[in-house]
């Protein structure tokens, strides 16, 4: 089973929940129409990994860093950045035809993160993300740009299925999503207001 690091313990998550189109710019940015519900899927454990690679099984990959929360307890009590991988051009297809997404978002090694850190209180500043490529700021986004917010999403999840201690909730992404070019080095970023409180990097290949 995959695992990740929270506050240097290793972690190993039952599944991955997603959410879709969650901000309006990145709606906007793929064609899409702003959804009536919560659009969720999941990535199972198998997704997770620490290689970031620009291709899977010939189809070329697109990224999407996302704000990503860690269950336990009952509530979210971690955070980290995350790559959530998508095929678009599989997705696409998939769309047009009212199939489900699995082959587009729910392949091996689709699901990256940063190691996670406790929670900040909501007194400490507003919570974002950054990423770059090749020192390049592509996407940039914060908890009060989603349309709903990590406590309606936990809350809504709950609503229809159980999420076990560890597993992981992505919450969308920002606009500024592209494709995976190999060689390139990305530099992904949970922040506070300005302060960085985790990172990662890694080297598409």
């Amino acid at each position: 089973m995959k695992q990740v690091i929270v506050e240097e313990q290793v972690i190993t998550p039952n599944k991955v929940v997603c959410v879709g189109r969650n901000y309006v710019a990145h709606i906007h940015e793929l064609g899409n129409e702003i959804p009536d519900e919560m659009v969720l899927f999941n990535k199972p454990n198998s997704a997770i990994s620490e290689t970031l690679f620009a291709s899977h099984n010939g189809d070329e990959v697109h990224y999407e860093a996302e704000l990503s929360f860690l269950y336990r307890n009952g509530r979210f009590d971690a955070v980290a950045v995350g790559l959530d991988l998508t095929k678009r051009g599989v997705q696409s297809k998939l769309k047009q035809k009212g199939l489900p997404w699995e082959r587009s978002k729910a392949f091996d090694g689709s699901a990256l993160f940063s190691p996670f850190v406790s929670l900040p209180s909501t007194e400490s500043g507003e919570l974002g993300l950054r990423l770059f490529i090749d020192d390049v700021l592509m996407q940039t986004g914060t908890v009060s740009l989603m349309i709903y917010s990590p406590d309606v999403i936990l809350k809504e999840i709950q609503t229809f299925m159980t999420l076990n201690d560890g597993d992981i909730v992505m919450t969308g992404t920002p606009s500024g999503v592209g494709k995976v070019q190999p060689g390139s080095q990305f530099v992904a970023q949970v922040t506070v207001d300005d302060d960085i409180i985790a990172a990662a990097q890694w080297l598409a290949v």
